[in-house]
């Protein structure tokens, strides 16, 4: 019998790993090849903004599966390997080591990258990222014991979660944004002004409207951050998160369609035969939206990742899911579901300043994104009101003695 080309999976993150797994629970007996750039094996990387990152949780938490899994259910992981070319034509992978890899069907699940910071002096050593887990081995580092005096460059959620983290470990913190709030491109500024006086409440200087120009050092590390407003702000780190940008070179080098990611159907497949693309990098049409909609968020590569490996046997899928994010600040817990506009309406289920409450986001009597904050146990019905697309008046939608269930019908 001719041997089986395997299923290439490139990018050993969560996407690619619950692939991986998914082929195995599936039934699929051949070969699986998955190949990852970094040293460590596959993690989820909420760990290293939350727990990891708080001294709350040890490094080995944030691994997807065990050390031994993926001998034991013969999935071979080469980690430390880059993929260089894909030939889509003669369904051929090359690796940096200059092998090449022959594939029955492949799935790119290769992540993105953080936004570098363009100014004079963001290479300096202490000028840090927050992307990897070796990134989060080195912040953790710079953070613990408390003492340092933080620059956090950037108020989106990465940004804020460090911020949080600093804090609760001892140190001064200056969050610097160049939007009106925290979260201005996807909350807007009344929920944007919700985090900024959260951060500040915990002690943070968060200097909104502002730019940062330069970063200036002593012996080759940062010293100072420069802005538009202020001529040095002394940190012994700066963290910069600006966003990232999806990992699509080699689809693009490949001939693949790109477009602010992989371009892929409801079915997670790309323009190239046996080419499929999840997590991070892939902008996917979505059939509640009628869009392509590239989500960066862990809830997404949890469940794209597995959606792809059906799609690579064979069967019909349709990823459909609500776009879900969560984050932790200080002792605030948020759960966030669908895609608000910017110029949505905001209605709220309770009183910000108060503490605990819903917000949602409408367009033409309709929910788009709904954010549960301290509120728990609602994730399903909000997320069944934006699927729904049903009118709903504002004032039941206020109305905390009106059942969410009732309003998603």
């Amino acid at each position: 019998m001719p041997i089986q080309d395997p299923f290439v999976v490139v990018g050993a993150g969560l996407a690619g790993a619950k692939a991986a797994e998914t082929l195995r629970e599936e039934g699929f007996d051949g070969p699986v090849v998955l190949v990852g750039a970094e040293p460590d094996r596959p993690y989820e990387r909420p760990p290293l903004s939350k727990q990891y990152l708080l001294g709350r949780a040890d490094r080995d938490s944030a691994f997807v599966h065990d050390a031994g899994w993926y001998a034991e259910h013969d999935v071979e992981l080469r980690t430390g390997v880059r993929a260089t070319r894909l030939d889509p034509a003669a369904h051929r992978l090359t690796l940096h080591t200059g092998e090449e890899l022959g594939y029955a069907r492949l799935l790119l699940a290769t992540g993105a990258s953080p936004r570098r910071l363009p100014v004079p002096g963001a290479d300096l050593d202490g000028v840090r990222y927050l992307r990897t887990l070796a990134d989060a081995d080195r912040v953790r580092t710079d953070l613990a014991g408390g003492g340092r005096r933080v620059v956090v460059v950037g108020a989106g959620w990465i940004g804020l979660e460090v911020a949080a983290a600093a804090r609760s470990h001892g140190n001064t913190v200056t969050v610097v944004e160049p939007q009106p709030t925290p979260l201005h491109a996807v909350l807007g500024a009344e929920m944007g002004r919700v985090f900024a006086r959260l951060h500040r409440d915990h002690g943070v200087e968060l200097l909104t409207d502002t730019v940062v120009r330069e970063i200036r050092g002593s012996g080759g590390r940062a010293t100072t951050v420069v802005t538009d407003g202020h001529a040095g702000l002394p940190a012994d780190v700066v963290v910069v998160g600006v966003g990232v940008v999806p990992d699509s070179r080699l689809a693009a080098a490949a001939g693949l369609e790109v477009d602010n990611g992989v371009v892929v159907d409801e079915a997670l497949r790309s323009s190239a035969p046996d080419v499929h693309a999840a997590g991070d990098v892939a902008a996917a049409f979505h059939p509640l939206y009628g869009r392509h909609v590239r989500v960066e968020h862990w809830a997404n590569a949890l469940h794209q990742g597995p959606a792809a490996a059906r799609s690579m046997l064979g069967q019909e899928v349709v990823f459909d899911r609500v776009p879900y994010f969560f984050t932790d600040q200080y002792e605030l817990g948020m759960e966030y579901s669908g895609l608000a506009g910017p110029g949505d309406t905001v209605v709220c289920r309770g009183n910000p300043d108060d503490g605990a409450f819903i917000a949602f986001w409408t367009a033409d009597g309709r929910v788009t994104a709904g954010m549960n904050v301290d509120v728990w146990d609602v994730t399903a019905p909000i997320q069944q009101l934006i699927r729904s697309r049903r009118q709903v008046q504002p004032a039941r939608l206020a109305d905390p003695d009106t059942p969410l269930e009732l309003l998603a019908g």
